[in-house]
């Protein structure tokens, strides 16, 4: 084929002949320099093709960081990756760039450049009259400190474990050797692995036994997850770390795996803040919001149950929730603050004292409490920090200990004979006087750098309020030992360089530890959040002299810190997400047979036009089956209207978001079980770990408005709510099927045929589960609160006939509970008498709030309106026999039990309705002494039964006063009186 003929002309339009060179085309990219040379402008696009490779490559190795798992064996040298010299024009540039950024602790717009603010008119340094040249040399140029510029430069560098020009490695600090040692840990139960549970216990058994660092456990809902890790365990026979992604999850796998193991340390290990409002300050309105804080103590006994059990037992399961990434006491200085003591030992007694204080136990002689400690004589008394009710009390003979003892700390009953006892600190943050002599120091060695270089930059206000604050920090350090806020010099008191992680409980767990991470989907995606909102926060503090630069290096674990300091781990999900099956190659064991055979649930698709009213049908259909309705909405405003329509429609319905408390939900959630109302109206909370086995409908309105709300994997957790039950059916609301709705049918449908291919093929008849509603009321939450037991009468111990209050007679049970509080008053228990006092106002006020139920109400009306009508037609009103009371035993066909209408409401509640026609005679009236007439006597005047009726009136006009909280009265719980002080709460009832 020719050649095209080159064109005759120039790119001007000018001719040239054959024989001249041809025109260069045009040169794309950069201009030359006028004032370089085209070698220089060469070695320009060299070097910036070389910083591209350098930057691609810091990706990839930062890409086989992640993925090698933790083991992080890449060398950073000091001259390795360093980027190239920048020519003198660029350097210029880049100086400008700088100077036109904004600093963190500056309004937005302004300059910190002191030839800038000068070039407008301003003072070079903000508050300060002085030259530019003077203010250049201060280095008033920037108003990060030297702390913040590290760790801004740690988030924005490409490899997040290159600290202080080296790798850091995590810090695996020396044990003591362990008291209690060598036990077996061992399950106590009745079940076998059933299903897929056998071949993912062998799976994960093997992996662990390999020392694979990442497995998954493909679970779904009613698998018996829970059951699997604890073979695990058992199989293994390793200490073992549950991470749950919130304290309601955490309690309820705590109240499992305490039954399965109950001859072993099952700890519990989560945030022991009732309360947290963190300091804060906001530079745009100038305020300061002061950190405020209830701490729970009985959370914070078992944190240090904990830790003391990690150091001294081989037979650990420590329960935790991602609170634990944050930062505690150091292993060294928590172990080095301990002592032992024998039957036998010599000690000097005032030196004993003194270091229970160091400990920072108090002495206590009339109020003996956890914490603390009480001088008798030669006898001392100690309630250690990580006990609940026992104490111990040393004897000693001259200065020697003649015997240790335990006791009651209630009624100083003693409990048996110990022959050692080793005492652990009363706080994770305790430390040694000469450790925390050097920490002072070097605090007041950073103030006084802090404080030059806020005075430097004209910022006196910042300056004289924190050496104010710090000041009197540090006199309470060397008075007591401890200041509030102690934990802003963590650095310090550990010993840790800038910008490495404080210790956390990462560092307590041994080395052949294995850890589980329950609803994984949720709870790594929460230790990856933790970090970037605490830097921001405690980064304006140190800017505006609320604390030193240093509180930046107490925060959180970041998440590459995190994998490389965790052990051996197991993801536990339904629905895993992607880091752990990639860090797993893809490979899970998948445990999809459910052991009672159920299957999980068909789910329809229905319009979202009439979705209300359809799911208005089908919550009464479902609550006549005897079953409850799972309902999930988009926000919280069309929770609680959605709520209010179907109260409004004779629903009996509860909402529960986020506004509501942990406790209350605990609490909404057992109503639910119990049968208190059919309806529960959520968005969010109705997903992972929520057992209802009496669930039969889950509703999900809005499923196609795609979001995280409706996410694939949202849609696949909350589908599983319905499978426990053999009957539960899923409902989807919505106009379109979008590819989250199609991704979530195909695997329940999956899951399904699967489960049906077992069944069929072992001859097994799914029936639903039957969890027992102690599993709610034996948690941790539950076990804050005083309350009495609710055993039948007459029985002994918590281990009788569970919910035996219900159905039976609420008169008979107050007072059996009465003469219980009676019995106890007469024989000094004043502490018993007090609870079942609280427990029987608790139940009077039920039973005001059950007759003050506008359900009942409306119900009552209903009743008189059918009796009338039965009386003025002449038919007889239907029993209780041929219309059950449709609020209570719904699934029966008869029932005695009903209520009362406003005429028998008059004459007095009745167990067992009467026969329809002539009612009982209502009751004489009583006279002026107090006493009924005789048979013999006069019926009172006419006018006297008036009166009589007007004073009933009048005294039941009276407001009833009702207990607002389960056990107020002689147990006011600070906790919820600073909570009703911050702002009203929500009940979840419709209305309120």
């Amino acid at each position: 084929m020719a050649k095209t003929p080159a064109q005759n002309t120039r790119p001007d339009g000018s001719e040239f002949d054959g024989f001249e060179e041809a025109p260069q085309p045009k040169l794309s990219g950069a201009p030359v320099s006028s004032s370089g040379s085209i070698a220089d402008w060469a070695a320009d696009l060299a070097k910036e093709a070389e910083l591209d490779a350098v930057k691609a490559r810091r990706k990839a190795e930062n890409r086989e960081l992640r993925s090698q798992a933790g083991k992080h064996r890449l060398k950073a040298g000091k001259g390795k990756d360093e980027a190239p010299a920048k020519g003198p024009a660029k350097a210029k540039a880049a100086s400008a760039e700088k100077s036109r950024k904004t600093a963190r602790g500056t309004s937005i717009g302004s300059s910190n450049d002191p030839r800038a603010r000068a070039a407008a008119g301003l003072n070079a340094v903000a508050g300060l009259d002085i030259s530019v040249e003077e203010a250049e040399a201060s280095g008033a140029t920037s108003a990060n400190t030297a702390t913040v510029q590290a760790l801004s430069d740690l988030i924005e560098s490409g490899n997040p474990l290159f600290k202080n020009g080296k790798t850091w490695t995590p810090h695996r600090p020396a044990r003591p050797e362990k008291s209690e040692g060598g036990v077996q840990i061992r399950m106590a139960t009745e079940y076998k692995p059933a299903g897929d549970q056998p071949t993912a216990i062998a799976d994960l058994v093997a992996g662990a036994n390999e020392n694979e660092r990442n497995q998954v456990l493909l679970g779904v809902t009613g698998s018996g997850k829970t059951f699997t890790m604890a073979k695990v365990i058992e199989e293994t026979q390793r200490p073992a770390v549950i991470l749950a992604p919130n304290k309601t999850l955490a309690a309820q796998l705590y109240s499992e795996f305490r039954n399965f193991f109950p001859d072993n340390a099952v700890e519990y290990f989560v945030s022991y803040y009732d309360y947290y409002q963190p300091e804060a300050y906001v530079p745009r309105t100038d305020t300061f919001i002061e950190k405020e804080s209830t701490i729970n103590e009985q959370i914070d006994r078992m944190r240090h149950s904990a830790t003391r059990a990690l150091m001294e037992r081989d037979d650990v399961i420590i329960v935790a929730s991602v609170s634990c990434i944050y930062g505690i006491g150091s292993v060294e200085t928590y172990t080095a603050m301990t002592f032992q003591m024998a039957v036998g030992d010599r000690i000097d007694q005032r030196q004993l004292l003194a270091d229970l204080v160091a400990q920072q136990y108090k002495r206590r002689d009339m109020d003996f409490q956890r914490g603390s400690f009480r001088v008798r004589g030669d006898t001392i008394e100690l309630f250690p920090a990580h006990l609940e009710d026992a104490a111990w009390r040393i004897t000693l003979f001259g200065d020697e200990i003649e015997s240790i003892a335990e006791f009651d700390p209630l009624t100083g009953q003693k409990t048996g004979d110990l022959k050692s006892v080793k005492i652990y600190a009363n706080s994770h943050y305790v430390t040694p006087r000469p450790t925390l002599n050097q920490a002072t120091k070097s605090i007041r060695e950073e103030l006084k750098h802090r404080l030059a270089e806020l005075e430097a930059s004209g910022r006196l206000l910042e300056a004289q309020r924190l050496e104010q604050r710090t000041r009197f920090d540090l006199e309470m350090l060397e008075a007591t030992g401890v200041c509030q806020g102690i934990e802003n010099y963590s650095r310090y008191l550990t010993g840790r360089a800038p910008g490495e992680p404080p210790p956390t409980l990462f560092e307590y767990i041994p080395d052949n530890a294995l850890l589980f991470i329950d609803e994984s989907h949720v709870s790594i995606p929460q230790i990856g959040g933790m970090y970037r909102g605490d830097f921001r926060r405690k980064a304006t503090l140190a800017e505006y002299g609320f604390r030193l630069p240093s509180c930046l290096d107490n925060r959180p674990l970041r998440f590459e810190e995190w994998d490389a300091m965790r052990p051996s781990t197991i993801a536990v999900s339904a629905t895993p997400g992607n880091w752990e099956m990639e860090q797993a190659g893809g490979v899970f064991a998948e445990q999809v047979i459910r052991p009672t055979g159920l299957i999980d649930p068909p789910v329809e698709v229905r319009p979202a036009r009439a979705q209300v009213d359809d799911v208005l049908g089908e919550i009464r259909a479902t609550a006549e089956a005897g079953y409850r309705t799972l309902c999930t909405v988009l926000t919280k405003r069309m929770a609680e209207d959605l709520t209010e329509y179907l109260h409004e429609q004779g629903v009996r319905v509860r909402y529960m978001h986020s506004d509501i408390d942990t406790l209350e939900r605990i609490e909404i959630i057992r109503d639910l079980r119990l049968g208190a109302f059919d309806v529960l109206v959520g968005i969010n909370l109705l997903r992972e770990g929520l057992d209802i086995p009496e669930c039969g409908l889950v509703a999900i309105l809005d499923a196609d408005k795609e979001g995280f709300l409706r996410s694939e994997t949202s849609l696949i957790q909350t589908i599983g709510r319905a499978a426990r039950n053999v009957d539960g059916k899923v409902i989807l609301y919505a106009d379109k099927v979008t590819g989250s709705m199609e991704r979530a049918m195909e695997e329940t449908s999956r899951r399904r045929a699967k489960q049906e291919e077992y069944n069929t093929a072992n001859g097994i008849t799914p029936e639903s589960v039957k969890a027992h509603i102690s599993d709610i009321l034996d948690s941790v939450y539950e076990r804050d609160h005083v309350r009495a037991s609710i055993a039948a009468p007459g029985g002994k111990g918590a281990k009788t006939d569970e919910g035996a209050l219900v159905g039976s007679n609420l008169k008979a049970h107050l007072e059996a509970l009465e003469k219980q509080m009676r019995d106890s008053a007469a024989d000094l228990d004043f502490e018993t008498a007090a609870r079942l006092r609280d427990e029987i106002k608790r139940l009077k006020a039920v039973e005001l709030d059950l007759m003050d139920d506008p359900m009942a109400r409306d119900s009552g009306i209903d009743n008189t309106r059918a009796k009338r009508k039965a009386e003025a037609t002449g038919k007889p009103m239907r029993g209780p026999s041929k219309e059950p009371n449709p609020d209570i035993l719904r699934n029966r066909e008869s029932s005695y039990f009903r209520k009362n209408d406003l005429d028998e409401m008059t004459v007095g509640r009745t167990e067992k309705p009467m026969p329809p026609g002539k009612l009982p005679q209502k009751p004489r009236p009583v006279d002026g002494k107090g006493d009924r007439p005789s048979a013999g006597q006069a019926a009172p005047s006419q006018a006297s039964e008036q009166g009589e009726r007007t004073a009933v009136s009048d005294r039941n006009s009276d407001p009833i006063v009702k207990r607002g909280k389960v056990g107020a009265g002689s147990y006011e719980d600070p906790v919820e009186a600073s909570r009703q002080k911050r702002r009203p709460g929500k009940t979840g009832r419709p209305g309120r």
